[in-house]
């Protein structure tokens, strides 16, 4: 499993170089989101093929953890070679990218 800073982001999203997931629940997004697919922790299984696989992908959560175990199930079950994590999920994003983002 690789991982990705907010700084690294920061720069792939600009280069627009990325596709991000979002894979918080949609009262999370509510709160605050970045452009992003947004697929749901619990339908990845049946909108896993919703997932680009000839680019380089970003999973998001609220602070990394479930994404780290929606990371393993598509790498191994799915045969996925081209995801990354978000180290600190949304929370590190607010905390050193966009502050303007409400914290939840």
């Amino acid at each position: 499993m690789k991982f990705i800073s907010t700084c690294q982001l920061k720069v792939l999203l600009a280069a627009n170089d990325v596709i991000l997931v979002d894979v918080r629940e949609q009262y999370e997004r509510m709160i605050c989101a970045i452009n992003s697919i947004h697929i749901p922790m619990g339908e990845i299984e049946r909108r896993f093929s919703e997932i680009p696989t000839d680019k380089n992908v970003v999973l998001l959560r609220k602070s990394g953890r479930r994404a780290e175990a929606i990371c393993n199930y598509l790498e191994k079950e799915q045969h996925f070679s081209n995801l990354s994590v978000l180290e600190g999920g949304i929370l590190e994003w607010i905390e050193k990218v966009d502050n303007q983002l409400e914290n939840y």
